[in-house]
């Protein structure tokens, strides 16, 4: 059986002093409708040799219009998605796997981009993880929750 190709999605958990994360509401057309979304996204073909932290960090500016966010180094989980080929407007169902990277946003007037509908500070819980995030989103909240236990 052939191995399977995957694109690269970088992710955000980004948060504020009170410990609550940026979610940014899905588009109502895509493969996240109803659900929320974190700052980032995949890599473009171009950034190969670029580190992935400089990778991210363009991606947030893009989505939020913010440039001082600390992200730290290290992923800090991982999850897999699946984007069906009529939403991918593809031949095959679109795989990515996602890295989630923690960071702090102390201040700044977010401005997200079209990409998504609006945003919210929430506080994240195992009981709660599942009312805002889905399939790969879903997948590494729940490692990320499990880890800072």
């Amino acid at each position: 059986m052939p191995n399977d190709f995957y694109q690269v999605s970088l992710k955000a958990i980004l948060k504020n002093v009170e410990g609550s994360v940026l979610v940014l509401k899905a588009d109502f057309e895509g493969p996240l409708s109803g659900y929320y979304d974190l700052p980032g996204g995949r890599i473009d073909e171009s950034e190969f040799d670029i580190p992935l932290l400089d990778i991210l960090k363009r991606e947030i500016r893009e989505e939020i219009r913010i440039d001082n966010v600390a992200v730290h180094e290290v992923p800090v989980a991982v999850g897999r998605h699946r984007i069906p080929k009529d939403i991918a407007d593809t031949e095959k169902d679109l795989h990515l796997l996602y890295l989630f990277f923690e960071g702090e946003l102390s201040d700044g007037d977010i401005r997200i981009s079209d990409e998504h509908t609006g945003f919210e500070w929430v506080h994240i819980t195992p009981e709660n993880v599942g009312t805002y995030f889905t399939s790969g989103l879903l997948e590494g909240m729940r490692t990320y929750m499990v880890s800072k236990e």
